[in-house]
């Protein structure tokens, strides 16, 4: 892999230790990717008592403890990810924010998980800025600004913004299926939902001037997994949606999850990640525009039809979950540890087809049907990744596609970057 950027790691003794091996941060480029922190006590490793308010509020004082060990801010936080086990304390998660956020609203995904390690009530994780960069010893633009925005055309939520955007990304706050007129859930089914969580993901990114086919990265949260065919007849309809992405077939990378409950009872949530070529003050005009999509699809891997492998943009690969299931379509039915080992040979065979290796992944997210399978997991993960490098996000769920024991997606950096970046 050509260029000068890094993989860069870090790890704090102020901060709780992850679950399992993983960084606590991992930066490339201009972003950071956390490790999902728990409501854990460094001192002590155990924990923390006291209900919900304790715990969130310890997984915020954890985040802090690592930004300020490179130097960063909460202000810094791009996106916020809280996994709760009963969404009713999402009330009081938001309570705690408040004392950390009182102007800047970072994007904000919230879900009920069906299990968070170590019987947790809550789980946070962050994406955080990078201005620096991660060329050794070369800060690359440490005045880069942060661009958020809203709009009345999709919902307006007083806990966070709508796209917050950094360097060449756009982040949108996962998007319930809100009326922006009414403020309620749309009536119908899933259908009915899935079409207004994408009708306001496609207004948000159209206040901003981006069309929809310049998402990288989508993730479905399903309330019932035996939705995903409802939704499916749904998404063809948004994606693809220019002449341009018609005619390639381009479909975003995507990950379905699911999960015990969503805010407001909704059915289904989406949340997307977005390729912003024009770039954030103060990068250069001729630095910033004709950055193009790069989508690939390997036959090594299994391939499915309304999702793209990999979708690299700038200095990121973006990859779709993993099931275990070989490059000929079959299931794996062995253990977790099978399972755990077809996934991650997927993400390794795909991530090779475009040039690339295991040491570029920075962020692993690992969905698991049965919690209790993390140590056997992590025996397979440790041979795929023995330094510990990526970041990693666990959490428990009640079912995953095809049967499967385990799902895994993953994030990795670019250092070459996506045309006319050298």
């Amino acid at each position: 892999m050509s260029g000068l950027n890094a993989v860069l790691a870090r790890n704090t003794n102020n901060a709780a230790a992850g679950f399992g091996p993983g960084s606590q941060t991992v930066a490339f480029s201009h972003y950071n990717n956390f490790s999902a922190q728990l409501p854990i006590d460094p001192k002590t490793g155990q924990l923390v008592q006291g209900g919900i308010k304790a715990q969130a509020k310890q997984c915020f004082e954890n985040i802090k403890t690592v930004l300020e060990s490179i130097d960063h801010c909460m202000t810094d936080v791009i996106r916020l990810t809280v996994f709760v086990a009963n969404i009713a304390d999402v009330d009081a998660v938001d309570e705690v924010f408040k004392t950390y956020y009182t102007t800047y609203l970072p994007a904000r995904t919230n879900l009920a998980a069906d299990a968070i390690p170590m019987d947790a009530l809550v789980q946070i994780e962050a994406l955080v800025s990078n201005g620096v960069g991660s060329i050794p010893n070369e800060p690359q633009a440490g005045d880069l600004i942060k661009l958020t925005n809203n709009t009345p055309n999709a919902p307006i939520c007083p806990m966070s913004t709508q796209t917050v955007a950094f360097s060449h990304y756009n982040n949108i706050t996962a998007q319930l299926p809100i009326n922006p007129k009414t403020g309620f859930i749309v009536p119908g089914g899933v259908k009915e939902q899935t079409a207004q969580c994408l009708k306001n993901i496609k207004a948000i990114l159209e206040s901003i001037d981006v069309p929809i086919d310049d998402i990288v990265k989508l993730t479905v949260f399903l309330k019932n997994l035996s939705d995903i065919d409802a939704v499916n007849e749904v998404y063809k309809t948004f994606f693809p949606d220019s002449g341009i992405a018609r005619a390639v077939g381009y479909f975003p990378a995507r990950t379905v999850v699911s999960v015990k409950d969503l805010p407001m009872y909704a059915l289904v949530q989406v949340e997307a990640v977005v390729s912003h070529g024009d770039g954030t003050p103060p990068q250069l005009v001729e630095d910033r525009h004709g950055i193009i999509i790069e989508a690939n699809n390997t036959k090594d891997a299994p391939i499915w039809p309304l999702s793209t492998q990999t979708v690299a943009f700038s200095h990121y690969n973006n990859i779709s979950a993993q099931l275990p299931i070989d490059e000929y379509g079959k299931a794996v039915h062995g253990s977790v540890k099978e399972q755990t080992a077809q996934c991650l040979n997927n993400i390794k065979a795909i991530i090779e087809s475009v040039d690339h290796k295991l040491e570029d992944i920075v962020k692993v997210n690992i969905f698991l049907k049965n919690l209790s399978d993390i140590d056997a997991v992590n025996a397979v993960y440790e041979k795929f990744f023995p330094g510990g490098t990526p970041a990693r996000r666990v959490v428990g769920v009640s079912e995953l596609p095809m049967g499967a024991l385990i799902q895994i997606d993953a994030i990795a950096g670019n250092a070459e970057g996506t045309p006319p970046m050298v």
